[in-house]
């Protein structure tokens, strides 16, 4: 039996903001069980601590924000991603804006850091599921997001963007979590946008920190990176990396299916408020209560 998961040690990362466009430093440290996952916003005085919590997201139009009043801090969704991917249910994390670096717009940069930082267990401490008991969905129109009961962690999402350049590219993939590591088969997914949206939202303020070192860009006559895609089905891996971030909102970690359809941060945040609002039947469980340890959270798999 293994108990809830913090890091190692402190471990720090530096990058930009993807909205100010200004530098952002975050450090990530330790945390005793029951903490649940803290950020603490350090360029206010005195510091104001925002603990995760599905009834927090306050704005999920660009990104997944959290508030605690009128303090909030925003683009948590990538790192939070990794978080459930890495099985930490306690840490820390401190940064000096209200937003997190957007780093290489993918997984990768939070990864390292996690890498840099450790991983140890607390057996004794329970590590406790939200096992879902029945079906729940969400639509909009003709995309939906769902859960379904499952004995692991697995993902299932198609994209349908109507545009030339991402129709030729993967529309639809399915991850189970108990057969490969976040690292391999999601961590690499980078978010993408079209030039003349991030030229629109530039001019309004805003994405004055988005480039091409940060996103896939495309335009109308395809992708505007040099590089090109890191892998065919790049588009859809990282609908399901942004879904694994907003999902972990809810602070435990899931015994589920998740399946997506056009789905973004808003339809993914109205699920978890389902789970909240007991809406939905669900249990807390956590090992040897019926179930057994998920393959995910084994602790050499997460070890590079």
């Amino acid at each position: 039996m293994s108990g809830q998961r913090t890091i190692r040690r402190s471990a720090t990362l530096e990058g930009v903001g993807l909205h100010s466009g200004r530098a952002v430093t975050m450090t990530v440290k330790p945390a005793s069980p029951d903490t649940g996952i803290v950020f603490v916003r350090t360029d206010l005085n005195p510091a104001v601590s925002i603990r995760v919590a599905a009834d927090k997201v306050s704005e999920t139009m660009l990104a997944t924000t959290l508030s605690e009043g009128a303090v909030s801090i925003s683009t948590i969704e990538h790192f939070m991603s990794v978080l459930n991917g890495f099985g930490i249910d306690n840490i820390v994390v401190e940064v000096n804006a209200p937003e997190l670096p957007i780093m290489d717009g993918s997984g990768y940069d939070f990864v390292a850091l996690i890498d840099r930082a450790g991983l140890v267990d607390k057996p004794t401490a329970d590590k406790r599921f939200i096992r879902i008991l029945e079906p729940c969905e969400v639509t909009d129109g003709d995309k939906f997001a769902r859960l379904e009961p499952y004995e692991g962690l697995a993902f299932d999402f198609t994209i349908n963007f109507g545009h030339p350049v991402i129709d030729k590219t993967v529309q639809h993939v399915s991850v189970d979590l108990c057969y490969t590591t976040y690292r391999e088969a999601i961590s690499y997914a980078r978010t993408f946008g079209f030039l003349a949206d991030v030229k629109k939202l530039q001019s309004m303020g805003l994405a004055l920190g988005g480039s091409l070192d940060n996103a896939i860009v495309i335009d109308e006559n395809g992708i505007v990176n040099a590089e090109g895609l890191r892998a065919d089905d790049e588009f859809v891996k990282h609908k399901i990396l942004d879904a694994m971030g907003d999902l972990y909102v809810l602070g435990r970690p899931l015994l589920a299916r998740y399946v997506g359809y056009k789905s973004g941060h808003a339809l993914n945040n109205r699920l978890i408020r389902k789970i909240i609002a007991r809406e939905v039947r669900f249990e807390l469980v956590k090992f040897g209560e019926g179930i057994r340890r998920p393959k995910h959270y084994d602790m050499e798999r997460m070890i590079p």
